[in-house]
C-alpha cells in the first residue's frame, strides 16, 4: 500500500509570510505540535511548538512581527505519495527527522505521516504477514 492511502489527509498548514502569532493560534486550535508552511502548495519548511519557544520566545522576537520564514526548519524530508512503508523508512534513516510531508509527483502537498506513523504501520504489517505465515506452517 501506497503512502498517499495511508497518511493523514486533513494537513495543518500555513503560506509563507504568515506571523508566528498566527501559526501558534492556529496549531493550539488544531491541537497540533507542528505546522506545514507551503509556498504554491508545495511544502517548504516546518514549525513546530519547539521552534517557537526557542526561535521566537527565547530570543525575545515579537510573534505578530515575525515570520514563519524566518523560524521554519527549511531542510524538510518530503515522501512521494506513491511509496512504500520500506522506502519510505529508507528515505528517512538516520535524518533526525519526525514529521514528513506526504507530496504528488509535481510536488504538491497531499497529506503528513510521523516517523510513528510509520513505525506503527510497519510494525502492522509485519504483523499481518507473521499471522500468515503461521496460518501455513503452524508448526514455526
Amino acid at each position: 500500500m501506497s503512502l498517499g492511502n495511508m497518511c493523514r489527509k486533513e494537513i495543518v498548514c500555513v503560506n509563507l509570510g504568515t506571523n508566528v502569532k498566527e501559526a501558534a493560534k492556529f496549531m493550539e486550535e488544531k491541537n497540533v505540535g507542528s505546522i506545514i508552511v507551503v509556498g504554491g502548495g508545495k511544502p517548504v519548511g516546518i514549525v513546530t511548538d519547539r521552534d517557537i519557544l526557542l526561535r521566537v520566545m527565547n530570543r525575545g522576537l515579537d510573534p505578530e512581527k515575525t515570520s514563519v520564514d524566518e523560524v521554519m526548519t527549511r531542510d524538510i524530508v518530503a515522501l512521494r505519495e506513491d511509496m512504500g512503508l520500506f522506502e519510505a523508512l529508507e528515505q528517512v534513516k538516520g535524518k533526525g527527522i519526525r514529521r514528513f510531508p506526504i507530496v504528488d509527483a509535481k510536488g504538491q502537498l497531499k497529506g503528513i505521516m510521523t516517523l510513528d506513523d510509520i513505525l506503527y504501520l510497519l510494525g502492522k504489517e509485519m504483523s499481518d504477514v507473521s499471522s500468515i505465515i503461521e496460518k501455513e506452517n503452524p508448526r514455526l
